[in-house]
C-alpha cells in the first residue's frame, strides 16, 4: 500500500504538470486559405514582416515608412484613414532626450479609420494597437503583432457583413514613450465622445497564450460577453479575475489604461511568453510565435465582433469572479457567491471529518497538526522560492537599470523552473515527514535559505516572517501531522480560512482558495463515503482525480502568475504548492509500517525531495551561465 501511494502521488503530480503543459500551448496558426470570416495568423504575418524589418521609434525614418504603409493598408480595407497629431508629454520628451536625441518638431501621429455601422446613432467600438517600437528592437511582438491582428480582424469583420454599430480602428503612436497617442485620442479626438467599448492588443514577450488581463470597471457584463465570444476563437478564452485584480495594483500601464480610467468597458489582451524577446533585437518576425498571434487575433476578432453586433454594450455593474478552465470555458459568479461556496466547502469538510473520526478515530489535535503542516509548507515555500530566485540574479531594488531588467527577463524561464522545483521539494519533504528528515536539519535549511535570500536579495519582511514561522514549526516537538486524515483535512481548513480572509477583502482574488478548497473538500467527502480508512484504490481515486484536474489547472495558472510577477514575487508559487497539497495530501505514503518502522517508500520520497530542491537551486544558478550579463543587448524604452 505504501508503494502504491507513492506511485499514485508521483503519477498524479506528473499528470497534473503534463496537463498544465498541454493546456498552456498556443493554438495552431490558421493558414492563408482559412475561411474569409476567420482570423488567419498567416495572413496577418504579411503585415508583421513589413512593419518589423527594423526598429521604428517615434521620429525615425522607419517609423515614417511604417506609418505610410499602414495608411495604405487601412485605405485598402475601406477605413478612410485620417491622421491625428498629438503633443509629446514631458515624460516622453525626457525619454527621448535621455537617449541623446532632439525632440524639436516631433509629435505623435495616430492613424484612425472608421468602419461605419448601420445605425450611426449607436456608440462605437474601438479596436486598437500601437505601431511604434522602442529603439533597438524590431518589435515584431510589441506591437506589430497587435497592429497586424487588428487589420486582419477588420478584414474578417467586413467579410461577416455589416453590423449595427460602427468600428473605430485606432493605430496609436507613442505608447512606448508615455501612452501619448492614446492620451491624444481619448482627450482630443471628436470621436472620443462616441466610444462605448474598447478592445486593445499588446505584448510583453514573443509567445505564449494570449490572456485577457484588464477590463473596464464593473466588468460582470463585459466578462459575460467575452466568455461567450472567446469560446469561438481558436485556443478559446484565457483570463481570470485574479489577473485583472493584480494588474490593477501594479504601476504598469498600456493604452487601454486610459480608456479604463474614463470608465469605458472593454478588454485588454496580451501574450507574455518568451520574455527574452521583450524590447529586444531578437523580436523579429521569424522569432514570433505565430500561435500567439493566432490566439490574440482570434480573441480580438470574436470579442470586437460580438460588441459590434450586441443589442447593447456592457455597462459598469460589479466585478465578476471568474476564470477560464483549460481554455474551454469561463466559469463565473458574483462576488457574494463566494460565501456560499465557502460554506458548502466547510460542510463537506465537516462531513469528511465525521466519517474519518468514525472510521479511524481522527482527533482534533491531529487536524491541528495538519493545519500547522500546511502553514509550514507555506512559510517554507516562500523562503525557498526567494532563495532559489536570488541565485538567478538581482531582485527588487537591486535591478537598478533597464539592461539588468531585460537580462533578468531572459533568465525568467530558468527562474521559473528553479523556483518551481524548489517549492515542489518543500512539499515532498512535508509529505515524507519532517521528523524523518530531521527537525533541526529542516530548520537549518530554512534558516540558511532565509539568510541567502536576505544577503543576495535584500531585506524582505515577508520572507523573514515566513522563515520565522517555518523554523519554529520545524523545531516543534510532536508537531508532525502523522495521520493521513489529519494532514489532509488540516490543509483543507487552512486553505478555506485563507479563502474567508481574501473573500472578505478582495473577493475577485478569492477564487484560488474558494474553488480549490471546494474541490479538495468534495474529494475528501467522497473518499469518506467510498472508504474512510483510505486503504483501497477506490477511496484514493477522488484525490487522484482532483490532483490531476484541479492541480493541472493550478499549475497552469502558476505559470502565468510567475511570468507576470515571479521576478519580484517568486513566493507566489509557495501558495500554489499549498493549494496542491490540499488536493494531494492523502496520496503520500504512510510514515510507519505495521511494525512501527519508517517505511522504505517514505525514505524514497524524502530522498526525492532533497534531490528536487537541489536541482531547482542548480537550475536557478545555471541561469547566469545561460544568459550572462555580458550578453545584454537591449535598449531602454
Amino acid at each position: 500500500m505504501h508503494l502504491m501511494r507513492l506511485a499514485l502521488l508521483l503519477t498524479a503530480l506528473a499528470a497534473a504538470l503534463g496537463l498544465a503543459a498541454i493546456t498552456t500551448q498556443t493554438p495552431r496558426p490558421q493558414p492563408a486559405s482559412a475561411p474569409s470570416a476567420d482570423f488567419s495568423a498567416e495572413r496577418a504575418m504579411a503585415d508583421v514582416r513589413v512593419m518589423a524589418r527594423s526598429p521604428r521609434p517615434v521620429g525615425s525614418t522607419d517609423h515614417a515608412l511604417v506609418q505610410a504603409y499602414l495608411y495604405g493598408r487601412m485605405t485598402q480595407l475601406g477605413l478612410s484613414p485620417t491622421l491625428q497629431a498629438g503633443a509629446l508629454s514631458p515624460a516622453a520628451v525626457k525619454r527621448i532626450e535621455d537617449r541623446g536625441e532632439t525632440v524639436e518638431g516631433l509629435s505623435v501621429v495616430n492613424l484612425i479609420g472608421v468602419l461605419p455601422g448601420r445605425n450611426p446613432a449607436l456608440p462605437v467600438v474601438v479596436l486598437m494597437a500601437h505601431y511604434d517600437s522602442v529603439p533597438g528592437s524590431p518589435g515584431a511582438a510589441d506591437d506589430a503583432s497587435g497592429v497586424a491582428a487588428v487589420l486582419e480582424a477588420v478584414r474578417a469583420i467586413k467579410a461577416r457583413g455589416p453590423a449595427e454599430r460602427g468600428l473605430v480602428v485606432l493605430l496609436s503612436d507613442g505608447e512606448e514613450l508615455n501612452l501619448d497617442g492614446a492620451r491624444a485620442f481619448f482627450s482630443e479626438h471628436p470621436l472620443r465622445h462616441r466610444v462605448g467599448a474598447v478592445v486593445n492588443l499588446e505584448a510583453r514577450g514573443g509567445g505564449g497564450r494570449a490572456m485577457m488581463f484588464e477590463t473596464g470597471p464593473g466588468n460582470a457584463q463585459t466578462i459575460d460577453l467575452y466568455a461567450e465570444a472567446a469560446r469561438r476563437a481558436q485556443g478559446g478564452p484565457s483570463s481570470n479575475a485574479l489577473a485583472v485584480f493584480v494588474y490593477r495594483l501594479m504601476p504598469n500601464g498600456t493604452d487601454f489604461t486610459l480608456a479604463a480610467d474614463r470608465g469605458l468597458a472593454g478588454v485588454n489582451l496580451a501574450f507574455i511568453g518568451r520574455p527574452a524577446q521583450y524590447h529586444s533585437p531578437s523580436s523579429t518576425p521569424d522569432a514570433l510565435d505565430q500561435g500567439s498571434l493566432q490566439h490574440i487575433g482570434a480573441q480580438a476578432l470574436e470579442t470586437a465582433d460580438a460588441l459590434l453586433r450586441a443589442p447593447a454594450l456592457p455597462k459598469a455593474t460589479r466585478n465578476a469572479v471568474y476564470a477560464d478552465v483549460f481554455g474551454l470555458a469561463v466559469l463565473r459568479h458574483g462576488p457574494e457567491a463566494g460565501w456560499g461556496l465557502l460554506g458548502l466547502a466547510l460542510l463537506l469538510t465537516g462531513f469528511a471529518a465525521w466519517g474519518a473520526r468514525h472510521a479511524t478515530g481522527l482527533t482534533w489535535r491531529q487536524g491541528v497538526k495538519g493545519f500547522t503542516g500546511g502553514l509550514w509548507l507555506l512559510g517554507t515555500g516562500v523562503v525557498v522560492a526567494q532563495a532559489a530566485r536570488v541565485l538567478a540574479g538581482p531582485v527588487g531594488d537591486r535591478i537598478d537599470s533597464s539592461e539588468i531588467y531585460y537580462m533578468m527577463l531572459r533568465r525568467l524561464p530558468w527562474m521559473e523552473a528553479g523556483v518551481g522545483l524548489a517549492v515542489l521539494g518543500a512539499m515532498l519533504a512535508l509529505m515524507a515527514g519532517r521528523a524523518l528528515i530531521g527537525r533541526r536539519l529542516l530548520a537549518g535549511v530554512v534558516a540558511a535559505a532565509a539568510v541567502l535570500a536576505t544577503v543576495m536579495g535584500g531585506f524582505n519582511p515577508v520572507v523573514l516572517w515566513a522563515a520565522g514561522i517555518a523554523v519554529a514549526l520545524s523545531l516543534w516537538p510532536g508537531g508532525e501531522d502523522e495521520t493521513v486524515w489529519g494532514g489532509w483535512l488540516g490543509a483543507i481548513v487552512l486553505v478555506l480560512i485563507l479563502g474567508v480572509l481574501v473573500q472578505a477583502f478582495a473577493p475577485e482574488a478569492a477564487l484560488l482558495f474558494v474553488w480549490t478548497g471546494l474541490a479538495a473538500a468534495f474529494a475528501a467527502a467522497l473518499a469518506a463515503v467510498i472508504g474512510a480508512r483510505l486503504e483501497r484504490w477506490a477511496a484514493l481515486a477522488p484525490a487522484v482525480v482532483a490532483t490531476v484536474v484541479v492541480g493541472g489547472w493550478l499549475a497552469g495558472l502558476g505559470h502565468f502568475i510567475f511570468l507576470g510577477v515571479g521576478m519580484d514575487q517568486p513566493g507566489a508559487l509557495g501558495l500554489i504548492a499549498l493549494l496542491i497539497l490540499a488536493l494531494a495530501r492523502p496520496l503520500a505514503p504512510s510514515r510507519r509500517d505495521a511494525t512501527g518502522a519508517a517505511d522504505p517508500a517514505v525514505h524514497t520520497l524524502a530522498g526525492l525531495a532533497a534531490a528536487v530542491l537541489i536541482l531547482g537551486c542548480g537550475l536557478s544558478m545555471a541561469a547566469g551561465h545561460a544568459e550572462p550579463a555580458s550578453a545584454v543587448d537591449v535598449t531602454a524604452p
